[in-house]
C-alpha cells in the first residue's frame, strides 16, 4: 500500500506547491543558488507573445504535446499513417506512441541528426528523436505480431538494446547520441512495467502502453476525465521504470528530488517533484483520448515543464541569475540542488508569465492557457534565444544527462 506522504508527491499539485516554496525562497533571497529579478518578467512575456504571433498568427497554437514534433513544414506524418477506423484501436495505436516516443524524448546532444531517406527529412534534437520514433513504430519495429505493425507490445521492449537503439537512431562516432545505454534500459523497465500492471495496460489486449487507453476511458466513465487524473495514473504505472530515482516508503518518486532549502516535519515537505516527461506525457495523450470521445478537463490542473528550454529563456532573459559566477563552467547531475532549484523556479516562473503573455495577445487566460503558451510559447522562445546566446543553441548549463530527464 502506498503510503499518503509518497502518494501526496506524486500529482501535479505537489509539483506546484513545492516550486511555489522555493520561488518564495529566491523572493526572499535565502536560495543559496539563485537569485530572482522579477522586474525583467514584462520583456521575457513580450518576446514570447512575439514569438507566439510569428508562428500561431491566429493565436490559435494547440496544446504542448509530442504530436506537434510530428509535423515537417507543415506536413503532419503522424496523419499520414493509416490507423484502424476503430476509435479505440486508433487510440491505442496513438498511445503507444505517444509513450514510446516521450520516452525517448530526453537530451540528444548537440551533435545528432537522424534523417529519414523516405521523406527525405533530416532533423536534431526533439524532433530528430520523434522523426525517429515515429518511423520506427511506422515499420513495425516495437510489435511482436508482423500483421498489425502500429503496436508495442511489452515483450518487445524488454528485449531491446543499446545496439538497437544505436542502429535505429543512426548512431555513430561522427553521430553521437547521448543516452543510449539509458534510453535502451528505460524502453525494457516499460516492458516490465507494462507486464506487472495488467489493470492498466492489459484490459483489453496483451500487454502495451496503449493498454492505458482503455484504462483511462474505464475510469473516465462518460465523465470528463481531469488531466490531472492522466498523470496520477502514469505515475502510478510507470513509477518502477525510473531508475536510481529517490523513493520514499519503497515507493519510488521517479522525477521527484530532495531540496536542502525544503524543511519540514514530514519526510516529503524536503522533496521537489517536477515529473517532467511524465507531465508532457499526460499533455500528449489528450488528443487521441479526446479523439476517441473522451472528454478532458482541468488542463489547468497540469503545470509547465521544467526544462531546459523553459528555463533556459529565464536565465538568457536574466530574470534567473546563478549566485555563483562559475556556475556556467561546471557539470551539475541532476539531483544537484543547483538544478533542482532552476527547475522548481522554471515551473513558477511559468505560472507567472502565463497570465502575462495572455494579456499581451489580447486575450483572456481561459481563451489562451498555460499550455497554449508552453507551445506557442516559451518552449520555442527559449530556444531561440539560447541559438543567439550559445553556438549550437544547447541549455545554458552543462547537466550530466542519462537520457531520462531533459
Amino acid at each position: 500500500m502506498m503510503t499518503e506522504g509518497a502518494r501526496s508527491l506524486l500529482c501535479a499539485a505537489a509539483v506546484r506547491r513545492s516550486a511555489e516554496r522555493i520561488l518564495t525562497l529566491a523572493l526572499d533571497g535565502s536560495l543559496d543558488d539563485w537569485k530572482l529579478d522579477l522586474d525583467r518578467m514584462p520583456a521575457v512575456a513580450d518576446f514570447v507573445a512575439q514569438v507566439v504571433r510569428d508562428r500561431y498568427p491566429l493565436l490559435n497554437p494547440p496544446f504542448h504535446a509530442r504530436w506537434r514534433h510530428f509535423v515537417f513544414a507543415g506536413r503532419d506524418l503522424w496523419s499520414e499513417i493509416p490507423v484502424a477506423n476503430d476509435a479505440a484501436v486508433a487510440a491505442r495505436a496513438a498511445f503507444d506512441l505517444a509513450i514510446t516516443s516521450v520516452l525517448l524524448d530526453a537530451g540528444a546532444g548537440a551533435d545528432w541528426r537522424y534523417r529519414d531517406n523516405a521523406t527525405g527529412l533530416t532533423a536534431a534534437r526533439s524532433e530528430g528523436l520523434a522523426l525517429a520514433s515515429l518511423c520506427w513504430f511506422e515499420r513495425g519495429g516495437l510489435s511482436d505480431n508482423p500483421a498489425d505493425p502500429l503496436r508495442v507490445d511489452a515483450a518487445a521492449l524488454r528485449r531491446l538494446d543499446t545496439r538497437t537503439i544505436n542502429a535505429t537512431f543512426q548512431v555513430t562516432e561522427t553521430n553521437p547520441l547521448q543516452g543510449s545505454e539509458g534510453r535502451a534500459s528505460l524502453l525494457n523497465r516499460l516492458g516490465a512495467a507494462l507486464q506487472a500492471r495488467p489493470d492498466l495496460f492489459a484490459l483489453e489486449d496483451t500487454p502495451r502502453p496503449g493498454g492505458l487507453f482503455d484504462a483511462l476511458a474505464r475510469r473516465a466513465s462518460k465523465r470528463p476525465l481531469p488531466a490531472g487524473v492522466i498523470l496520477e495514473t502514469l505515475l502510478d504505472g510507470l513509477g518502477s521504470i525510473w531508475q536510481n530515482r529517490p523513493s520514499l516508503a519503497g515507493v519510488p518518486l521517479g522525477d521527484c528530488w530532495i531540496h536542502p532549502a525544503l524543511t519540514g516535519d514530514a519526510p516529503a515537505d524536503h522533496y521537489a517533484p517536477l515529473h517532467k516527461l511524465s507531465q508532457w506525457l499526460a499533455y500528449s495523450l489528450i488528443e487521441p483520448l479526446e479523439k476517441a470521445g473522451v472528454a478532458v478537463c482541468d488542463v489547468a490542473g497540469l503545470t509547465g515543464l521544467a526544462e531546459y528550454r523553459n528555463g533556459g529563456l529565464f536565465v538568457d532573459m536574466g530574470v534567473l541569475t546563478p549566485r555563483d559566477e562559475t556556475a556556467r563552467s561546471r557539470t551539475y547531475a541532476v539531483s544537484d540542488p543547483f538544478v533542482v532549484g532552476w527547475r522548481a523556479l522554471t515551473v513558477a516562473l511559468l505560472d507567472r508569465v502565463a497570465p502575462l503573455v495572455s494579456a499581451q495577445l489580447g486575450l483572456t487566460t481561459d481563451a489562451f492557457p498555460l499550455a497554449r503558451v508552453l507551445e506557442g510559447g516559451t518552449w520555442a522562445a527559449g530556444r531561440l534565444i539560447a541559438r543567439d546566446r550559445r553556438a549550437g543553441g544547447g541549455p545554458p548549463f552543462n547537466i550530466m544527462s542519462d537520457g531520462t530527464v531533459f
